[in-house]
């Protein structure tokens, strides 16, 4: 008995041909191309010679949900096993945590009793657009599956599926850049005296998560650097 074998044709699409079914996925990784800056000096008369232990950080900041997450990034990067970092948005009261006020932050550093207050606050941020150009923001072409089927030639033997496809090409994506600078003062709770001052810049900078980073480390490594913390 002579059977025919089931086929089924192309036609108007175009075959996209395979040895099976493949699938391919690509992940765009943003370019971590942002660098960091920072400049700072000790206070006029402010003492040297000792470090802080237990730090209260302060984002100064009008928007609360980027002031909390600005500080738990400041307060990971101070901790260590010398340092006590503790950040305002979980050391005051809900109900007294806007508007920021002095007696708020009088308040965590007597409960937590705190010998330093690091504050920050946004001190400018120039913000560009740029369309594709980078190796992951060009436009991508390729293609998508469309149907499947049986195929008489070469890559349909043993009933291997074939993968009808359209040929797609996708435009080019827009990325948001931002140059961002911070100033930073350090506060020893005895007085509530400035004892030391950094300015940072961060350049590059392509999502919240990115600047947070890039601005937070260098400001740690700094005051560790001069023996503010340990």
């Amino acid at each position: 008995m002579h059977s025919t074998p089931i086929s089924r044709s192309p036609r108007a699409r175009t075959p996209h041909v395979a040895g099976g079914v493949a699938v391919l996925l690509t992940v765009l990784v943003a370019g971590c191309t942002q660098t960091a800056s920072v400049n700072s000096a000790w206070h006029e008369g402010a003492t040297r010679d000792r470090a802080f232990s237990r730090v209260l950080v302060v984002g100064v900041s009008h928007n609360l949900k980027t002031r909390c997450a600005f500080e738990r990034y400041l307060a990971g990067q101070i901790g260590s096993e010398s340092t006590e970092a503790f950040t305002s948005c979980d050391s005051i009261d809900k109900d007294a945590r806007e508007p920021l006020t002095r007696e708020s932050i009088e308040q965590a550093v007597a409960a937590r009793q705190a010998d330093a207050v690091i504050a920050t606050v946004l001190v400018a941020s120039d913000m560009q657009a740029a369309a594709g150009g980078g190796r992951d923001t060009r436009g991508t072409a390729g293609y998508k599956a469309t149907d499947a089927g049986w195929w008489d030639g070469y890559y349909g033997v043993y009933g291997v599926p074939v993968i009808y496809g359209e040929f797609k090409s996708t435009s080019e994506i827009t990325t948001i850049q931002a140059d961002v600078t911070v100033g930073t003062r350090v506060f020893e709770t005895k007085g509530a005296n400035v004892v030391y001052t950094l300015e940072t810049r961060a350049r590059h900078v392509e999502s919240r998560a990115e600047g947070l980073s890039a601005i937070t480390g260098p400001i740690a490594e700094r005051l560790r650097r001069d023996g503010l913390i340990r």
